[in-house]
């Protein structure tokens, strides 16, 4: 394998950037540009340049780690680990029900695996209790868009279309620093003569770019879209003769639009009147038209109908079914949209089946060949799922997650996790929530397995192995097989992953999301197949379905082939400043880290760029709290307390603060946040809570 140059995909985030893996003589691995790869053309990000790094031994796990009888963790051998796990599972499924038995998955997981973990979690364990970290990427817009267009796929258009659009409105998304490579997009748009308006309380590097930039309120987006609505109904820009032919509600969203002026609005957002004014004529000029959102607007307990506010701004200007115009999300985690896709969420089968479609559940059960009446029904959200562990909950099989950093009222969570009578963690380093399980599992990570991945654009891509994994290191399909295997099933877990995806093909075909015309050789083919893709028969044509790059250009996936206008109002967040607690806190990302920061905080070159978390907060709220740059802040919410350095700028609202969420430890930032969940996607209220500062004398400790 020596200097061969293999074709894949970055980990880290949904734009998926091409990238060529060369192993070097020295044991490392090289990274260089694959140009013919359209999202990135060759440009990476510095996680993308720096992620061969976490595939050293220095910082990844090459054995398996038990629990002793001291309680630290030491290796041990595959079988005693795999027995442990078969043991502990098997034992809580035996003694108190198989919903007493949990799995969380990761947005990370190739498809092959996020199916194969669904099934194992359905068919092995015979538990309800699954779901993964993507619920906390972007379900509020999978909802939204299901209601509205009857489909949910992050974008339903290639990002290629954002240049050729004329305006673009980017709500709650700083791209410059989660997904630097896709910033070009946006530059190209401006240059063609086409307009950004950003939509975000910090002036980020993104929003600096924006020919506006409209600085809500956390989480009065709502209200913003809205407001937005109210004016293009008032200054007569709806596209009267679109929404007659190809929607339906629209008399009642007009109507809760009407109830939002936008003197009111700037009440509620602080964006002044005539910049409202200005979005809209910047939005309606030109002939075409996007809306994108990102988690901002998602992370919020009222997420789904803030996403549905700007889904409707789309519908009633005609901006969506149409080329180059539309509403679309940006998916953050690399394969968060097929991770949901196949079976990894608490309520759905592969294919985007709902696990409670008793026709969905008849097909996915022939292909798996089990009774379909065998099959659980749909089961706890994320959320939901941590904060019953220890009680409903007792054992828990965890795959490529952090949840004691990344899950809201982390402390709660991570105490929640130490009260289970087992846990079991498959990761490729020892996470923060690895070191607390009862079994450590060290599995294959991007550059050493092949496997699927589907973009935001909802392209399936083929990530190549190029090296061997270390000794020690297995995949998590071997993890599963032999699980499976020990607990009693010992049929219908392959370890290929390429026979894996043929399942997934048969599982998925006919449903919403079908890849059943996708094969591995394609996929090594072309740069990417766009679902959905159905496998036509022979008679029907001489070449393979092309894919689709654009969804709803003839009808909308809906009964009737119309989109719906869904009616909303503005309401307030879960929690509310008040004396007590008077400053809102939002949370987001830096550009050197990446989620939890697993791995990248294993990466020198990137700790150098971002070592440790901050507060970001106004000169005024600075000079009120008697800190300088540089001093430590305590922020408090009623959850708990997180202490960083202030870093202190005008780029934000005087009356918020932020901090990343990276990294672990006393400037953990979801000790602070509130796990209110909206009521439809159950996405908890990462962006706003209600929080105090504090000065602090002692020294700040980053983890």
């Amino acid at each position: 394998m020596q200097n061969t140059v293999t074709p894949t995909h970055c980990p880290y985030c949904a734009l998926q950037c091409g990238m060529n893996l060369t192993p070097a003589a020295d044991g490392t691995v090289e990274v260089s540009e694959r140009t013919d790869f359209p999202v990135n053309r060759g440009a990476l990000c510095g996680k993308g340049r720096t992620a061969p790094a976490v595939l050293s031994s220095r910082v990844r796990l090459t054995s398996p780690l038990v629990r002793s009888d001291k309680g630290t963790l030491v290796p041990a051998t595959w079988d005693e680990a795999l027995d442990r796990i078969a043991g502990g599972l098997g034992r809580t499924r035996a003694e108190h029900g198989p919903d007493a038995v949990g799995v969380f998955g990761g947005g990370g997981l190739t498809n092959e695996k996020a199916y194969t973990l669904g099934k194992f979690a359905r068919v092995v364990l015979g538990t309800s209790q699954i779901d993964y970290n993507g619920r906390f990427c972007m379900s509020s817009a999978a909802a939204a868009g299901m209601k509205a267009f009857g489909l949910d796929r992050g974008l339903p258009f290639p990002l290629e279309d954002i240049p050729r659009t004329g305006c673009v409105i980017l709500v709650g998304s700083n791209l410059a620093e989660t997904m630097p490579p896709s910033l070009r997009f946006f530059t190209e748009l401006k240059e063609n003569g086409g307009t950004l308006i950003v939509v975000d309380p910090r002036r980020t590097r993104t929003a600096e770019q924006a020919d506006l930039h409209l600085a809500p309120r956390p989480g009065t987006d709502l209200a913003l879209a809205l407001g937005l609505l109210h004016l293009v109904v008032a200054e007569g820009r709806v596209d009267e003769e679109y929404v007659a032919g190809r929607t339906a509600g629209w008399e009642d969203a007009r109507a809760a639009a009407m109830a939002h002026w936008p003197e009111y609005v700037e009440r509620i957002t602080g964006v002044p009147v005539p910049q409202l004014r200005e979005a809209v004529r910047l939005f309606c000029e030109p002939e075409h038209a996007m809306v994108l959102t990102a988690r901002g607007p998602e992370q919020q307990s009222k997420g789904t109908d803030t996403v549905g506010a700007w889904i409707n701004l789309c519908l009633a200007t005609g901006q969506a079914g149409r080329p180059l115009s539309g509403y679309g999300c940006l998916t953050g985690q690399g394969n968060g949209q097929g991770g949901r896709e196949h079976g990894q969420k608490a309520d759905q089968l592969p294919g985007y089946r709902k696990l409670d479609d008793p026709a969905a559940r008849r097909h996915v059960a022939e292909v798996w060949g089990v009774d379909p009446d065998s099959l659980p029904g749909p089961g706890r959200s994320a959320y939901e799922l941590l904060d019953a562990l220890g009680t409903d909950i007792r054992s828990l099989l965890l795959m490529g997650s952090n949840p004691v950093v990344s899950a809201p009222h982390a402390a709660h969570v991570e105490e929640r996790l130490k009260s289970l009578d087992f846990l079991a963690v498959c990761d490729v380093v020892l996470s923060e929530t690895a070191a607390l399980a009862d079994v450590v599992l060290p599995v294959t990570q991007w550059a050493e397995e092949t496997g699927t991945t589907t973009s935001l654009e909802g392209r399936v891509l083929l990530r190549r192995r190029a090296i061997t994994p270390p000794d020690g290191v297995r995949s998590d399909l071997e993890v599963l097989r032999e699980l499976a295997d020990r607990l009693g099933v010992e049929k219908g877990f392959p370890t290929d992953p390429e026979e894996v995806f043929e399942e997934l093909r048969r599982a998925s075909a006919g449903g919403p999301a079908d890849y059943s015309g996708i094969t591995y050789r394609r996929l090594a083919e072309e740069n990417g197949v766009f679902w959905p893709c159905p496998q036509l028969p022979p008679q029907e044509a001489e070449e393979a379905h092309p894919g689709t790059p654009r969804l709803f250009l003839d009808r909308f996936a809906t009964p009737d082939g119309r989109a719906r206008f869904v009616p909303v109002s503005h309401r307030p967040t879960a929690e509310e400043p008040d004396a007590e607690y008077p400053v809102l806190l939002t949370t987001g990302r830096v550009v050197a880290q990446y989620q939890s920061g697993a791995q990248t905080r294993r990466v020198d070159e990137l700790n150098a760029a971002a070592p440790g978390p901050f507060v970001e907060l106004h000169p005024r709220l600075a000079a009120r709290l008697g800190a300088a740059e540089g001093d430590p802040v305590a922020v408090v919410s009623r959850r708990g307390r997180a202490v960083a350095p202030a870093r202190i700028t005008t780029a934000i609202r005087p009356d918020t603060v932020f901090m990343p969420f990276h990294w672990p430890g006393e400037g953990r930032a979801n000790t602070l946040t509130n796990p209110a969940l909206d009521p439809t996607s159950r996405m908890p209220e990462f962006k706003t809570c209600a929080v105090r500062l504090e000065p602090v004398t002692a020294p700040v400790k980053n983890s």
